[in-house]
């Protein structure tokens, strides 16, 4: 079973086919900002909530629940 943490990467979350929807759902804006286009493999969902204020615990609960 594979686990999205706080350390995961933006990159390797957009991995997942239904991962995307989940961010769409949690207005994550690195989605359509070209700035994080250049930055995927290094910004984490940590960097991500962290800067954006978006629930942590919630969002990696539902990544996690979509991808399994």
């Amino acid at each position: 079973m594979v686990k999205i943490t706080e350390d995961t990467t933006l990159e390797e979350v957009l991995n997942f086919e239904k991962a995307h929807e989940v961010l769409v759902k949690f207005n994550v804006p690195c989605l359509s900002c070209p700035f994080a286009s250049q930055e995927m493999g290094t910004l984490t969902l940590k960097d991500i909530t962290n800067a954006y204020g978006i629930d942590l615990k919630k969002l990696l609960k539902e990544l996690n629940k979509k991808i399994n």
